[in-house]
């Protein structure tokens, strides 16, 4: 059952940079929930910097580049893409690839990575996930990418 975006509140967060990667891949889709997640990191007043890959597989790249520059240090990045399952494996595969190198550059880096590169089975689990409003994915991944820039400052990191 597909959950609503959580309600939680996006309140300040001075000083807070997230890098957003996002695929151009399925754009529709994608683009949907970049715009989802501007506007909620806009109101959290949290500085956005963009950065547009071809596809899903080329974020975890991007985003280790990231990770390891010191000249524009980020609190948080925030992957986004969609991966729509097809009659072969290669979604999978790629789907697979991505969560396990994002996962990884997170703990190596001590940064938190939202991975909102989802897989999905069709065209409807995509319309429901980032074209509703309620329901779009963006959003939550903005406001857990705030949400994790407080528990990393918590946490001494």
């Amino acid at each position: 059952m597909l959950k609503k975006a959580s309600k939680a509140k996006t309140n300040q967060v001075s000083g807070t940079r997230v890098t957003i990667v996002a695929s151009r891949y399925n754009a529709r889709y994608v683009n949907s929930m970049l715009r989802a997640a501007k506007t909620e990191l806009a109101k959290a007043k949290v500085a956005v910097e963009v950065v547009r890959v071809p596809g899903a597989f080329e974020i975890p790249a991007v985003a280790s580049a990231l990770a390891r520059r010191l000249a524009k240090p980020v609190d948080a990045i925030l992957c986004l893409g969609v991966i729509l399952r097809g009659e072969t494996t290669h979604a999978e595969n790629i789907g697979q690839a991505v969560t396990g190198a994002l996962s990884q550059l997170q703990v190596e880096h001590s940064l938190p990575v939202i991975h909102e590169v989802l897989l999905l089975e069709n065209v409807q689990q995509a319309k429901e996930r980032c074209l509703d409003a309620r329901n779009n994915r963006g959003i939550e991944a903005a406001r857990t990418a705030v949400e994790m820039t407080r528990v990393m400052r918590r946490v001494g990191v």
